[in-house]
Parts: C-alpha cells; sequence; structure tokens
C-alpha cells in the first residue's frame, strides 16, 4: 500500500470526488477508498477506470472539473475535506477494513487523535446521562477525546461534559455536514464546530437517512481507541454499533446494565476486549487498562502500512 503523499494535489483530491461521484454504481466507495488508496493515486485510479469505459471522451475530463468546482464551493463554505490521501486523515481509520474514503469536517483535524466513544440510548434515564458526563469528565482530564454520535440522550451528555469539562471533543454525523439532522443538536454542533471537531462521511447535503446511520457508527468506532457503552435496550441500534467496534478490534467497557440486562449484553462477556463497569470511576479505570496495548498494536500496524487490513 503506497503512503499518502505529504501535499496531495488539487487535482488528486478532485480526482477522488469525481471517483466517488460518478462511479459508485460500478465500484462502491468503500472499494473506490481501498484502491486509491493501494495506488497512492486517485488521478491513476480514474485514468484505469475511464479507460474501461466506453464513455471516456465524454466523460474523462469535465466530471474532474466540476469536481475542483465543488471543492471550491465546499471550502468557500468553510468545510475542510480530508481525504485518505491526505496525511491529516486521522491515524485510526487507517487501520479498519474499510475506511471512508473521504471526511466533511468543521472544527480542528487531529491526524493522531486518542478518544474514547461514548455511546447509548437517544432515551436513557437520568442515571445514565449522568454516567455519561461523569466519564466524559474523567476522559477529559486523562487528556483524551470525547467521541460520540450528536444525537440527544447519551451522546449529547459525553459532547456536553467534555466540553463543559475543557476538554475535546469530536461529532460524527448520519447525514451531511450541512444537512440540520439532528435538528434539536444545532446549537450543540456549533459549539463542537468552534471547540472540536464534527465529522461526516456523506456528501455535505446529504440527508440522514436508516443506511446513513451504520455508517456513521462504523466511522466512529474506527476513529475510536475504545468504546464506552453506557446504556442500550435489547433493540437498541447500540447493539450493532457494539458489533461494528468488536469486528474493528476495538476494546469496549459496558455499564452493568447492559452486560446483564441484555442477551447481546450477556453474550459479550468474558470475551477478549470486553471489561464490564459498574461506576464511571470503573470505565475510566477500564479505558486506562486497554489504551496503551490498542495504542501500541496501532502504532505497529501503522509502520507495517502493507499490512493494513483488506477491504
Amino acid at each position: 500500500m503506497a503512503q499518502p503523499d505529504p501535499e496531495p494535489s488539487a487535482r488528486e483530491v478532485a480526482a477522488l470526488v469525481a471517483l466517488l461521484r460518478y462511479h459508485p454504481e460500478r465500484v462502491p466507495w468503500p472499494e473506490i477508498g481501498r484502491q486509491v488508496a493501494e495506488a497512492g493515486s486517485a488521478r491513476a485510479v480514474w485514468d484505469g477506470l475511464s479507460r474501461a469505459d466506453s464513455g471516456t471522451e465524454e466523460v474523462d475530463v469535465s466530471p474532474i472539473e466540476q469536481a475542483q468546482a465543488d471543492l471550491r464551493r465546499w471550502r468557500g463554505q468553510g468545510l475542510r475535506v480530508v481525504t485518505v490521501l491526505d496525511p491529516d486523515y486521522p491515524a485510526r481509520l487507517r487501520t479498519i477494513p474499510q475506511p471512508p474514503p473521504i471526511l466533511f469536517c468543521r472544527g480542528v483535524v487531529v491526524p493522531d487523535d486518542r478518544g474514547i466513544a461514548v455511546v447509548g440510548s437517544r432515551g436513557a434515564d437520568p442515571e445514565a446521562l449522568g454516567f455519561a458526563r461523569e466519564v466524559a469528565t474523567g476522559l477529559v482530564e486523562q487528556g483524551l477525546s470525547v467521541l460520540s454520535g450528536l444525537t440527544r440522550g447519551v451522546d449529547a451528555a459525553a459532547h456536553t461534559g467534555a466540553l463543559d469539562a475543557g476538554g475535546r471533543t469530536v461529532a460524527f454525523l448520519a447525514g451531511g455536514i450541512r444537512s440540520d439532522y439532528p435538528r434539536e443538536s444545532r446549537g450543540l454542533r456549533e459549539r463542537i464546530a468552534r471547540q472540536g471537531l464534527v465529522i461526516s462521511p456523506f456528501w455535505p447535503d446529504a440527508p440522514a437517512q436508516q443506511r446513513t446511520f451504520p455508517v456513521r457508527n462504523a466511522v466512529l468506532s474506527g476513529y475510536a481507541s475504545a468504546l464506552v457503552v453506557v446504556a442500550g435496550g435489547e433493540a437498541s441500534a447500540v447493539r450493532g454499533q457494539v458489533g461494528t467496534a468488536v469486528e474493528q478490534g476495538r476494546p469496549v467497557v459496558l455499564h452493568l446494565r447492559v452486560a446483564r440486562g441484555t442477551t447481546w449484553g450477556m453474550s459479550l462477556r468474558g470475551r477478549p476486549g470486553i471489561s464490564v463497569a459498574t461506576t464511571a470511576a470503573e470505565a475510566l479505570g477500564a479505558v486506562r487498562a486497554v489504551i496503551r496495548p490498542f495504542e501500541d498494536a496501532v502504532e505497529e500496524i501503522l509502520r507495517r502500512p502493507g499490512d493494513l487490513p483488506p477491504s
């Protein structure tokens, strides 16, 4: 796998945007991202696909020009575009099987950011919300970023707890970065953009849809060094998010109520990389115990880019 270009050219970035916009029916986004990362050049992949396309003469140049215009427009809107070719691309996302090829960001991008995802139900009770805020405060005190999905409930409590503690928090969106979802979190999103980072792996104006949430969740856990699961019922979407994190090799800390109160939580108990906590202090202790081995493993993978997991 080729190393990221220290400064990918504007034409390379435009070629990636053109690939994602014009070839998804033939080649899905994850496959485009894999091909570009392996080649180290979006332009080379674009040229290869265009040569195989019977309509090459009609589409080879104008899509690149349109992509360049899109990039100018997005940057004029205050958006940061980070691609898999960029050295500022989040390092931990490079270690997952299907790293998103493009990210739209508002705020400060930290390529080597060390963050812990704090996730749970939207309808969590006051006890769970207090637990989320306490964990977020403790993570800030450890110098870690707090990651979550910006929806109401546990997500909002985690983000707010981190901000109130003077720390960094990163919000991951299930829609485009210019979409209005979630509407109830509009003020919090603006605060995070000023003091932390907002990330979306979708086109800026794309709506949040049922199919986009699993993608958002995979990016969230892929960016994270571990997951703290505050609350989640038997049929909660948190179940799928935890499953994705486990597949990605991320350590998971389950609140005891999740570990005891759901069949999926009970099935995880005792498995490697799974911890159970009753209090915020126990959860923070579990994070401290797992983060160093995880970070050492990440550094080893990133030193040997040819060994990155396949798509």
